[in-house]
């Protein structure tokens, strides 16, 4: 009895590390991320528990435009026709604008979330974080 217990006692220690251990990067970094905005931003928690969801929203929406428009021009060969090449341009304009737009409404979501001096730090906090890894990456490979 005293062995079974023990053994659940060190299988509930080591679980939560052996899970982190499994996470990819991309996990490890979403949550450095979440982190750094938070405590940029000051986010109380309730603000937080709102805040996320709407943005997540946002970026998933973005990251699918983007990913189109970049799969659309894999898909054309170096000798496509004039027009096959004047469809692509319009869709990047389209796919600019259709970001703008998104832009547009989460901001106004966002900001009845947040408020909007929060609103213009997440721009920055969102930029810092992005040079925080780029440095991070600079200094491993040196």
């Amino acid at each position: 009895m005293k062995n079974a217990l023990k053994i659940l006692i060190l299988t509930g220690l080591f679980c939560k590390p052996l899970s982190f251990i499994a996470q990819t990067d991309k996990d490890k970094v979403e949550a450095l991320r979440i982190t750094f905005i938070e405590k940029k931003l000051e986010l109380g928690k309730n603000e937080a528990d709102k805040f996320w969801p709407v943005y997540n929203e946002y970026n998933d929406k973005v990251k699918a435009i983007r990913k189109n428009l970049r799969q659309s021009f894999k898909r054309a060969s170096d000798n496509i026709s004039e027009k096959e090449a004047e469809d692509l341009q319009q869709l990047d304009l389209k796919s600019k604008q259709a970001e703008v737009d998104l832009h547009k409404l989460y901001s106004e979501k966002i900001k009845t979330i947040i408020g909007v001096k929060k609103l213009v730090k997440l721009r920055n906090a969102e930029d810092d974080f992005k040079r925080e890894i780029i440095n991070s990456i600079k200094e491993k490979s040196d």
